[in-house]
């Protein structure tokens, strides 16, 4: 099959690896050295399936995470409309990670791995801009995205961002594909 696939010109995308989520407080700590500042903030985007096919999923997520009573969750939409699931845990960078592996983690077991588009990390920047290291699901691979203003982008904070994480994370190599989250939470 995988050879009909490849004469037709069709590929199946590469598996997510949602472990990759917990090499991500090593590249907290080497933005936090060179001057930015972790949040404590993150949240999973995904498309909400029609109907409540997959309100269990993430509501059974939600739980797992509020569980130790040390970090705070909330849900919304934005604009494209795409589902984000905010989690704020404080100072605790492995304990966010933990947090949004759960939740895509959760996703995946249902059955939503296809409705998952990406998890963030959020910082401020050194001169105390917004921030976020971004999870592309799909491509199991992470970027920097800056938001500088109405719809524009520090190009020049996530160009020395990929060059601050690229030891530590799977960096995105295709520039086209870091994607502007413009209203993602926390990075307002």
């Amino acid at each position: 099959m995988g050879f009909w696939k490849g004469l037709m010109g069709r590929s199946t995308p590469p598996q997510a690896d949602l472990d990759v989520l917990f090499q991500a407080p090593q590249a907290v700590i080497s933005l936090e050295a060179q001057g930015f500042v972790f949040t404590g903030s993150g949240a999973v985007c995904f498309r909400d399936v029609e109907g409540s096919a997959d309100d269990a999923a993430v509501a059974e997520a939600e739980q797992m995470v509020r569980l130790d009573g040390q970090a705070a969750v909330e849900r919304s939409a934005d604009a494209h409309g795409f589902t984000w699931l905010s989690i704020t845990r404080p100072g605790d960078a492995p304990g966010l990670c933990t947090d949004l592996h759960t939740v895509n983690s959760n996703l995946v077991n249902a059955g939503f791995g296809p409705s998952l588009l990406c998890s963030t990390i959020v910082f401020r920047t050194p001169s105390g801009g917004p921030f976020a290291l971004v999870y592309l699901f799909k491509r199991g691979t992470f970027y920097p995205f800056a938001p500088s203003g109405a719809q524009q982008r520090d190009s020049a904070t996530e160009l020395q961002a990929r060059g601050i994480v690229a030891d530590d994370v799977p960096v995105e190599g295709e520039l086209s594909r870091w994607l502007a989250l413009w209203g993602a939470p926390h990075l307002g």
